[in-house]
């Protein structure tokens, strides 16, 4: 990018950044380069330092304009793209751990990572210590001469919890630790880690990037210092993307900020409505007031996405369940980030540690009047039930 001219709008980042069209005939679509290798004229010019590809497990065309594309987007040097957000999420940890090393994470992150470090990376002699990591305290009263990493991800998926990142990077390189953070949630349209001091950043491409609920897909963003090693992790793992998911990301990135913008509105709408409903104990949004985080959340970030959950009055799972079922215009369904609306019943820890019963929630790209409404009904059954 020339440094003379101002930074480009997320808005031009998603449309037009790395697509360059002169390079392929003029298409104002990049082009699928939906083949496993690349051929040479000559020996001599089969070389990555000639400039050509060679293999599409090592790199692709396609492939290549999503990585600068979602690097630029997170104000990361580099970024690569992986066959799903645990493919990036582990790429990301191996490229940093060896037998003995610690690792500090957040309790309540995405439980796949979590899974990842407490039941496989174990076996390979790696420790792990969980906290709630809404303190920097936290962090510091689990450190250990051997950490390595803090894992993060802020807002947590299901409790909507933050971490004070800067605070936590800060404490994270005075000791020499690398911090990794998931920025599903929020997305770089709505949260930029790597400006907070955090290293390397994840993300499930699966969710809001992609946004059609039709791709499975992980990046992770960098620096140049840590690149290389992820790329040999994407290569010798084997968790590379598919180039034609690449192409349906590049085709969902060009609606990401008019998406995220009309999540928060929804989202925000909904979330407000529930909070004044009879049947509900708590909303947990950062967007809303209440939160107990929401003056970080508005130092962190610039908005709030679709994703949160409430807890009910009726603190049991039939309850939950009852609301769930009853919902119409909601999806029961495991992922999020799509453009459409999804529930799922949970057992949720509460901010002041109770655990209680409730739903997780994403809200689509649906009216936000119908989905109150449909909300309303299922509310209103399940107390009728409950009585």
């Amino acid at each position: 990018m020339d440094e003379e001219r101002e930074p480009l709008s997320f808005e031009e980042i998603c449309t037009r950044w790395g697509e360059e069209p002169e390079r392929y005939l003029g298409s104002v679509v990049p082009p699928i380069f939906q083949n496993s290798l690349f051929t040479a004229p000559s020996v001599g010019a089969r070389s990555r330092r000639a400039g050509r590809y060679i293999y599409t497990r090592e790199s692709n065309p396609t492939t290549d304009i999503l990585n600068a594309k979602l690097a630029a987007l997170e104000g990361a040097e580099d970024a690569r793209c992986f066959a799903s957000g645990m493919a990036a999420i582990s790429a990301a940890l191996m490229s940093q751990l060896r037998s003995g090393d610690h690792v500090v994470c957040v309790k309540h992150a995405y439980y796949p990572a979590r899974a990842l470090l407490q039941d496989y990376l174990s076996r390979f002699g790696v420790e792990v210590t969980f906290v709630r990591g809404d303190r920097v305290e936290d962090f510091e009263q689990a450190l250990r001469p051997n950490t390595r990493v803090f894992y993060l991800e802020s807002p947590t998926s299901i409790n909507l919890w933050l971490q004070p990142l800067e605070q936590v990077c800060s404490l994270a390189r005075s000791h020499g630790i690398t911090t990794i953070i998931d920025n599903t949630w929020a997305t770089p349209i709505f949260q930029r880690p790597m400006q907070l001091g955090v290293d390397i950043v994840v993300h499930s491409a699966s969710k809001y990037l992609g946004g059609h609920s039709d791709v499975i897909a992980g990046v992770v963003c960098t620096s140049r210092q840590h690149v290389e090693a992820i790329h040999r992790e994407m290569t010798l793992v084997g968790g590379i993307l598919d180039p034609f998911a690449a192409w349906l990301i590049l085709r969902g990135l060009r609606t990401l900020p008019t998406r995220l913008h009309q999540h928060q509105q929804n989202a925000l709408k909904v979330a407000q409505w529930l909070e004044q409903h009879s049947a509900v104990h708590r909303v947990l949004y950062p967007g809303l007031p209440s939160h107990p985080q929401h003056e970080l959340a508005r130092r962190q970030m610039s908005g709030f996405s679709g994703l949160f959950s409430f807890t009910l009055k009726q603190n049991w799972r039939e309850a939950a369940v009852g609301v769930v079922d009853a919902l119409r215009m909601f999806h029961v369904g495991v992922s999020w980030g799509g453009y459409e609306s999804l529930a799922l019943p949970m057992l949720i820890d509460d901010y002041d540690g109770e655990q209680r019963w409730g739903l997780r929630v994403h809200i689509g790209l649906e009216p936000p009047e119908r989905l109150i409404a449909d909300m309303e009904q299922a509310l209103r059954h399940a107390e009728d039930k409950g009585r």
